[in-house]
């Protein structure tokens, strides 16, 4: 369990450290080849999630990016959340927002145990539906959190196994749509 966290709490001060020098050496272009090219295979997802937070603003514009690439995007955020808070977390705050939709990403990057873990979170809403506005999901959580945290925490716990390689799969992912990576 001491491993698990420890690699969890390294790609978040990762992705921290790389948000802050990303901000003090804002590039004005993103060259998908470049970053592909990176020889630490997380630290692809982290440049490339880096960019797509910026392009949409942080998730408030999410609208600004294309197909593939709230696909990416709204996996990390799921990701981030997780290992930063559980399933809990990850619906009070903006991320909640995309968690339907966030069944059909892993689907399309063929992440399908991340997916069913999701789909077993979500199933505390009514209708295994989760309110994609944020005060009403907040709401919600507030009815249902102290049934739900049982569930929700063994889905946490299922979620830090990573039966999924979800870097590998999205890397295979933006490599299958690279040109939607592309400005």
């Amino acid at each position: 369990m001491y491993q698990l966290i420890s690699k969890t709490m390294k790609k978040v001060l990762l992705f921290t450290v790389s948000i802050f020098f990303s901000c003090l050496h804002s590039q004005n272009n993103f060259d998908i080849d470049t970053t592909l090219k990176t020889e630490r295979r997380d630290q692809i997802i982290t440049k490339i999630d880096i960019y797509l937070n910026k392009k949409c603003n942080y998730g408030q514009n999410i609208g600004k990016l294309n197909d593939a690439q709230r696909v990416l995007l709204i996996i990390e955020n799921l990701e981030r959340e997780i290992n930063n808070g559980g399933f809990h977390q990850f619906y009070i705050n903006p991320s909640g927002n995309y968690a339907n939709e966030t069944i059909d990403a892993l689907t399309r990057i063929g992440a399908l145990k991340t997916a069913k873990i999701v789909r077993i979170a979500n199933s505390e809403f009514k209708n295994g539906l989760v309110p994609t506005d944020r005060g009403q999901r907040f709401s919600e959580v507030q009815k249902i959190a102290q049934k739900a945290e049982k569930n929700w925490s063994k889905c946490n716990l299922d979620f830090y196994e990573y039966e999924d390689n979800l870097t590998e799969l999205l890397i295979s992912f933006v490599i299958e749509h690279k040109n939607d990576f592309r400005e």
